[in-house]
């Protein structure tokens, strides 16, 4: 399992203590030090069932700065995917990879349901 946040991230440290209290292992990475590729991008996309616009963190300052609520709907997936992967400030957090199941954000509910 790999656990992909930024560690200043509250929801992220929601996510990561509920983990660490249900002892459960992963892998950690921080966003910000190493942003998720493009491939993983598809991957988990592909994988997660969720529509691209779920892998933003629309309440980013970058995300606002660039205005990308208006841009979005009018880029491809393939470009979106090339924005996302410039830079970690722009994917919400945390991602949960475990196989092929991708959750995106921190709702419990979701991660006892990946657990059980």
């Amino acid at each position: 399992m790999k656990f992909f946040c930024y560690p200043k991230c509250t929801t992220c440290q929601k996510a990561k203590k509920w983990l660490d209290d249900k002892g459960v292992s992963y892998e950690l990475r921080d966003i910000m030090e190493n942003n998720p590729s493009e491939a993983e991008l598809r991957e988990w996309h592909k994988n997660s069932g969720l529509p691209l616009k779920k892998f933003f963190n629309t309440s980013g300052l970058l995300y606002k700065s660039m205005e990308l609520k208006n841009k979005l709907p009018d880029m491809t997936d393939d470009e979106q995917i090339k924005l996302l992967a410039t830079d970690g400030m722009l994917v919400k957090r945390p991602i949960l990879v475990d196989g092929k199941k991708v959750l995106v954000g921190f709702k419990e509910k979701e991660y006892e349901e990946l657990l059980s």
